[in-house]
Order: C-alpha cells, then sequence, then structure tokens
C-alpha cells in the first residue's frame, strides 16, 4: 500500500517526465529525447553511467538543465519498474 506522499512523488514524476521528455518520430528517429533538444535521454543516462558529473554534462550540453538529467534517470527507472522478471526454476538433479 502506497503512502499519500508517495503517490503525489510518483505524480510529480510523472509531471516532471512529460515536461521534460518527448518522443516524436522526426525528431532521432522517434527515440526519447529532451524537450526542445535533439538530446537522447539514454545519452545522458549513459554519461551518468560512465561517471561523469552533472556539471560536465551541463557543460558539455549547455541547453540541459539539472532537472532534465534528474527527468532522465527517473525515465530509466520508471522503465525499469516496469519490468517484468520471471525467475526460472529448475530441478536439482541427484
Amino acid at each position: 500500500m502506497h503512502s499519500s506522499s508517495n503517490y503525489i512523488q510518483a505524480l510529480d514524476m510523472d509531471e516532471n517526465l512529460n515536461k521534460r521528455i518527448v518522443t516524436n518520430p522526426a525528431v532521432m528517429v522517434g527515440k526519447p529525447v529532451i524537450k526542445g533538444t535533439r538530446i537522447p535521454v539514454d545519452t545522458i543516462i549513459r554519461l551518468v553511467a560512465q561517471g561523469v558529473t552533472q556539471q560536465e554534462i551541463l557543460e558539455d550540453y549547455p541547453n540541459l538543465k539539472k532537472e532534465d538529467i534528474k527527468a532522465a534517470l527517473e525515465y530509466a527507472a520508471s522503465l525499469a519498474e516496469g519490468e517484468a522478471v520471471f525467475p526460472l526454476l529448475y530441478k536439482k538433479s541427484d
């Protein structure tokens, strides 16, 4: 069961994603990008994973804001959260 504060945080996250991340078949072949740019969300996530600091990302991509990086990470988290995992059961042979 979700507390009301968790529910409000989830709504805020969804609103943030809708404001900052868009898809358009005419932009980057429909990949999710930061609104108003051609910067794909996966590029930002990959940079963070490689250890590039937020400040370095902002310097390299002056059109980005801190909130865009946060939205990219929230987007990745929402995709991972929606993943269904089906463990394989096996019978150990004697």
